[in-house]
């Protein structure tokens, strides 16, 4: 009785803290933002001298009012973004980055920074759906009521992408800095997938960066980066690619592979079987594969002991179906008996999914 009594209290006690999370939560998001705006880690890192970087240095890199850039600095410091140390005479303290802060780098390109997804992400297009999130949980199934950013926007997000370059711009950013930092961790898994084939299609390709870095590590491939045309319009010019416009739901060039990152998990069911049958239909019965990236929920949860990172890429992915949730008119992040589902409805002989250790699992589906 007292145990159970003491858990209760233990309880409460943690409730009381984490309540404040959900009341303040979004100065963590606006803080980070904050930070790329004024591009703080760029300023630290560039820093002339070995020295930490003292506030008035920062404010003066920043040409940021000092008093509330510290008020900024504390919080960040605080949350683990930035550190504060002593400089080496002992009279100041100064900043320097963290891992962790030099992913929030808007100028690098290294395949660490989600800098750009952040900026996407925090948009006021992107961020006022959040807000109307309680409309589509609360309407009865086949309602006509509207999702959360057809509700706002007045049409879904790709409609409005293409009518507003800046949008687009900003998804293709965001798409391409995360395909910087997992396609390398695809092509670690790829290895011994690709005998035979001499041609892939990127589905949804964005701005070519993918394929061009599956080609790279894959010379003997040309590669086709396939997207709407507003967005092929802007794409990259990359050697071993060719940019192609068209619509998945239409059609995909014939190909004996295709790649689809971060795609399907803006469809419903019966979207993601249409397309999915598309990309079966592209690629040749004998070496036919599709090469999917999206999250599988759920699916490192095999053992009892589950270890921190594993929560928190569990977390992310359940975060991710939130967005599509907020962002997408039927988009879902899938459990692997939803991906079973729509993949043999899609008619796909087999499947396997290989672990890529991050947030994303490789999923290859063989047309035999």
């Amino acid at each position: 009785m007292e145990d159970n009594k003491r858990k209760v209290l233990d309880e409460e006690a943690k409730a009381s803290l984490d309540i404040w999370k959900y009341v303040f939560g979004f100065a963590d998001i606006a803080a980070a933002k904050c930070a790329i705006d004024l591009k703080i880690p760029e300023a630290i890192e560039n820093h002339p001298t070995s020295q930490p970087v003292t506030l008035a240095e920062l404010s003066s890199a920043v040409s940021a009012s000092p008093s509330h850039l510290r008020r900024i600095m504390r919080f960040l410091v605080h949350q683990g973004i930035f550190k504060e140390i002593p400089t080496k005479d002992g009279l100041a303290t100064g900043y320097v980055n963290t891992p962790l802060s030099r992913r929030l780098m808007i100028t690098r390109r290294d395949g660490k920074s989600l800098a750009p997804f952040v900026l996407f992400e925090t948009t006021p297009e992107m961020l006022a759906p959040w807000l109307r999130l309680s409309s589509v949980v609360s309407s009865p199934v086949n309602c006509s009521t509207p999702p959360p950013f057809d509700a706002v926007h007045g049409k879904d997000v790709w409609s409005f992408a293409q009518d507003n370059p800046f949008l687009s711009d900003m998804i293709n950013e965001a798409m391409a800095c995360d395909a910087r930092r997992v396609v390398p961790r695809v092509a670690g898994a790829c290895h011994g997938l690709f005998d035979g084939v001499t041609t892939m299609v990127d589905v949804g390709g964005g701005t070519g960066e993918t394929m061009g870095m599956l080609v790279k590590e894959f010379p003997w491939i040309k590669g086709f980066n396939f997207d709407l045309p507003h967005v092929i319009e802007v794409a990259e010019v990359l050697d071993g690619v060719e940019n192609v416009e068209g619509d998945m739901f239409d059609s995909i060039p014939a190909c004996d592979a295709i790649f689809i990152k971060w795609v399907l998990h803006d469809w419903g069911d019966k979207d993601c079987i249409k397309i999915l049958k598309n990309c079966k239909e592209a690629v040749p019965p004998n070496i036919g594969k599709v090469l999917i990236v999206e999250s599988v929920i759920g699916e490192n949860k095999k053992t009892m002991i589950v270890d921190e990172r594993d929560e928190k890429l569990e977390h992310v992915r359940l975060m991710l179906d939130m967005v599509m949730m907020a962002h997408t008119s039927t988009g879902k992040e899938r459990t692997l008996k939803e991906w079973d589902f729509v993949l043999k409805e899609a008619g796909f002989a087999r499947y396997e999914v290989r672990d890529i250790d991050d947030v994303q699992s490789l999923i290859i589906a063989y047309r035999s």
